[in-house]
């Protein structure tokens, strides 16, 4: 004899992520053409710079301060004299492993002109050195200063070209851009 017992069985989960996580980085790129003085290009070379901790901190007061802000910012080359070090303590009055180049003959650091923001991006247009001597340059940097070898301001990036350093000489331009991106 056979018997048949009859059960009903009902199973169900939800699961759920517990939070949300997003993330901002500032980074930023710079691009650097050197012109020779016969209008030919003589080099090119890209530098994945380092945002310093000022540099951060400033963005964030300034973004987020609730008022509208407006700053100037300046580009500078870094000397190739020796082989610069960067760190994310680094400011404007204080970098012990690089040094400033200025054999350059504008009068001041050379104001970039920038784009409208989008992806997440901001760039500069190319903004020119006019090369006045013979130099090793490193790198280039980001700074709210235009006084040449001036220590105040916010240094906000700075870095090597990723192809070592590169030599410039008198009649030389070097068109330097660079994009932000968070």
């Amino acid at each position: 004899m056979e018997k048949i017992n009859a059960a009903e069985s009902i199973g169900a989960g939800v699961s759920r992520s517990g939070g949300q996580s997003e993330e901002l980085h500032a980074t930023g790129v710079y691009k650097v053409t050197c012109i020779g003085a016969d209008g030919q290009v003589k080099w090119e070379d890209t530098i994945q710079n380092l945002v310093t901790t000022v540099g951060k901190n400033d963005l964030l007061d300034k973004y987020l301060a609730g008022s509208a802000y407006t700053a100037a910012w300046y580009l500078g080359l870094v000397d190739g004299g020796t082989t610069p070090t960067y760190a994310a303590g680094d400011t404007s009055a204080s970098h012990s492993g690089w040094t400033e180049n200025v054999a350059y003959s504008n009068s001041t650091r050379p104001a970039p002109t920038w784009s409208a923001a989008s992806a997440g991006a901001k760039s500069t247009t190319a903004t020119a050195f006019n090369i006045n001597g013979t130099a090793t340059i490193a790198g280039t940097f980001l700074i709210s200063n235009s006084t040449k070898s001036g220590t105040t301001g916010i240094l906000y990036s700075a870095g090597s070209f990723t192809g070592g350093n590169k030599s410039v000489s008198s009649g030389d331009t070097l068109n330097v851009t660079y994009t932000a991106s968070v």
